[in-house]
């Protein structure tokens, strides 16, 4: 059963916003998202955290100043997700603009399937193989938990500075310095710097050290705010949580893309994607842009995503965007058919009862491809509420072998901590896990095939432990009803321009509707045409709405309460609203809470 609840809010708080200027909506919005004062709304530069409480983000420009002076040999370690590639991207320019130019400034990205995850003794041995061989490995989105990497790198005659944004294991890597907001005695007010923010915070730390040290003055400081865009897309991309220093830098990095004067390669996946950069919003990063720099990494290299975001050549951006389609095609494809498969093994296995009766989802095959496995983990985990990983072989070729390894990647729902979930496991089971990190809400893993019915049943126990039947309901939260005077396109624009994500939801409003038409597109979404009722039952709403609910076939009563998102389609020149259909309320008595 799928419960639905308005979003709390302080009308004292939300009237308090509205008498600063704000839209009334808005200030509703805001308020209930956490906004306490007006002071919170300014998204400018200047309010952004300082790096100085950032812990040894300080000495480690300091460090890196030196470094560039002296005109040392730098290599970027990347990660090949799309926060790992604008890191890197942020990385190489920002060095550069800042000094590096003479001196080349390498990257290196792991292939995920050969290499695995972060800065491993594998990728160090290739890195220390390239000319010039760097002297220095900058790990950007990774290397927190690469002890052995790092020790590696420290035999083969290379200094580790690590950046990243991931939780720490136990021990934390020898490295010559660690810049993480979520290190141990790190005082930084934001432990939701996507990788991509905390390389952004270690350039302008340095950008003042080498200001102190004059080489340039404020007004002629190279302008390291140019790449707010691959900030703005790595943080949403990696699904960040949306804190006010966050939204400062999504916020201002939008400007950029909006402005037209972001980088080549994402005005270039602007393009493919067919959206449009004046319009651009975080909805446009989250589902559009990032995912077509994903499909780099999850179906081929992402080296190829990096150089997109390196170049300055519009033509060999519009060319590597177009392949970057391609495979993301490819990779929807692969998907559905992983999805279609693990969604028919469910039903026929286990929604006759055992389903019900389990609290996560674990599931492996084969055929499956380990680059779209935590798609699919996300897609089960949305659909069924639970905890899901999905497990594909790491080497295609070889799983036969009881001692192949699986690689999972796992997703999980609000109030279940995943990472620390696999932590609790490799503790009780010490050797079950091969290795895993990850976050909250996502995480990775690997374990022998051998061993998987094993890890099910201990994941399984965990999750019984730590999750309840409240947890498992489905929840939908929403933001109320909307008068009619707020079904406008007007309103669908305001709401698109503000930045939305992770720990600031996109507003879902809730409403009754009739139901005048419907019908299939496509033969699996349903179109709908529907007025809204009022509480009175009478509305000033005559011309119908449009309301679109994706992937989903089965017909809706003459009368019906759902929550939906509201957006503005233009089409021909003509703005019109449109009512994206979220979830259909069933219980008997519909009203929200």
């Amino acid at each position: 059963m799928s419960l639905f609840s308005s979003r709390p809010f302080s009308d004292r708080t939300a009237s308090w916003l509205e008498q600063s200027g704000l839209h009334p909506l808005l200030a509703r919005l805001f308020a209930s998202r956490g906004v306490q004062s007006p002071d919170e709304l300014s998204l400018d530069l200047k309010k952004l955290l300082s790096p100085i409480e950032l812990k040894n983000c300080i000495s480690t420009a300091k460090f890196l100043a030196d470094l560039l002076q002296e005109k040392r040999q730098l290599m970027v370690i990347a990660d090949y997700d799309c926060d790992g590639a604008t890191a890197c991207a942020v990385a190489v320019r920002g060095l550069k603009m800042l000094g590096g130019s003479e001196t080349p400034i390498q990257f290196l990205v792991p292939n995920r399937f050969t290499m695995g995850y972060g800065l491993t003794p594998e990728v160090v041995e290739l890195a220390a193989q390239q000319y010039p061989k760097p002297e220095f490995l900058i790990t950007v989105d990774n290397g927190i938990a690469s002890e052995s990497g790092v020790e590696r790198a420290r035999e083969l005659g290379m200094e580790v500075i690590i950046t990243d944004h991931h939780l720490p294991g136990d021990c934390l890597p020898n490295a010559k310095f660690i810049v993480n907001p979520n290190q141990p005695g790190c005082p930084f007010p934001s432990k939701a710097l996507a990788g991509v923010g905390v390389m952004f915070y270690l350039l302008v730390a340095l950008r003042a050290e080498l200001r102190t040290r004059g080489l340039f003055t404020i007004e002629t400081q190279p302008k390291i705010e140019n790449l707010l865009d691959l900030v703005a897309l790595g943080t949403i991309a990696d699904v960040a949580q949306l804190d006010r220093n966050n939204r400062i830098l999504v916020s201002n990095g939008l400007k950029r893309i909006r402005n037209n004067v972001s980088q080549a390669g994402i005005q270039a996946l602007f393009k493919v994607a067919g959206r449009d950069t004046q319009k651009a919003n975080s909805f446009d990063l989250g589902f559009a842009i990032g995912p077509r720099l994903n499909a780099a990494g999850r179906l081929s290299d992402m080296t190829l995503g990096i150089q997109l975001l390196l170049t300055d050549q519009p033509d060999q951006a519009i060319a590597i965007a177009q392949e970057l389609d391609n495979i993301n095609r490819e990779r929807r494809n692969i998907e559905s058919g992983m999805q279609e498969t693990a969604l028919a093994y469910l039903s026929e296995e286990h929604l006759s009862g055992t389903l019900a009766n389990r609290s996560s989802i674990c599931l492996w095959n084969p055929a499956w491809h380990q680059g779209v496995v935590g798609i699919v983990a996300s897609r089960l985990k949305e659909r069924f509420n639970r905890p899901a990983i999905v497990f594909a072989p790491a080497n295609e070729n070889d799983f036969d072998s009881e001692n192949t390894e699986l690689r999972g990647s796992g997703r999980s729902i609000v109030g279940f901590h995943l990472r620390d979930a696999l932590d609790l496991v490799s503790k009780q089971e010490p050797g079950l896990i091969l290795k895993f990190g990850g976050h909250a809400m996502a995480a990775g893993l690997s374990i022998k095939k051998s061993d998987f019915e094993r890890f099910d049943a201990s994941f399984q126990k965990i999750v019984d432990n730590l999750l309840n039947d409240e947890l498992l309901e489905r929840r939908h939260i929403h933001d109320g009803t909307l008068l009619d005077s707020e079904f406008t396109p007007e309103i669908g624009d305001l709401l698109s321009e503000e930045i939305w994500g992770q720990g600031f939801p996109q507003p879902i409003f809730y409403g009754e509707f009739e139901i005048l038409q419907q019908g299939l597109m496509k033969e699996k979404h349903l179109r709908l045409q529907l007025r809204p009722i009022q509480a009175n039952g009478k509305g000033s709403i005559t011309k119908p709405l449009t309301g679109v609910w994706f992937n989903h076939t089965q017909s809706l009563p003459a009368k019906a309460s759902f929550a939906y998102r509201l957006v503005t389609d233009r089409y021909q020149g003509q703005a019109r609203i449109q009512l994206m259909i979220e979830a259909h309320d069933t219980s008997p008595v519909h009203g929200a809470c």
